[in-house]
């Protein structure tokens, strides 16, 4: 679960695009695609070439979910701390205007650079 206050979130793995696509393809504008996907247990962080959205899976059964759109538009700042020899994940982090801090770890395969390149294309 993602939790704002805390800027927290559980370690992130990729996976296929798929996996959250029926579920916010309909929230999307026109012109919106899906770039990246990555999923902790339930849990999920989209981006796409307009925002990142978190998906915070709630409840036993995960029919409830919760979705946070979170636009590159309001990102002010952002940090990355890749993976080293003992420290096997990667940090990313983001101050959003009016939000605050938001951190996401990612597992070592996560590609932070081209996450990094990404953002930068949006927010720069």
């Amino acid at each position: 679960m993602i939790d704002f206050k805390n800027a927290d979130f559980l370690k992130l793995k990729p996976v296929d695009d798929g996996a959250y696509a029926k579920f916010i393809t309909p929230m999307f504008v026109p012109g919106e695609k899906i770039i990246g996907t990555y999923q902790a247990i339930r849990d999920g962080v989209v981006f796409t070439n307009k925002r990142i959205i978190v998906i915070n899976v709630q409840g036993i059964t995960g029919k409830k979910k919760d979705y946070t759109s979170l636009p590159y538009s309001k990102i002010q700042a952002y940090s990355v701390e890749t993976a080293g020899t003992f420290d096997l994940d990667s940090e990313l982090e983001l101050w959003f205007s009016g939000l605050g801090k938001v951190k996401l770890e990612f597992v070592s395969q996560a590609n932070v650079y081209q996450i990094c390149q990404m953002i930068s294309e949006r927010v720069l």
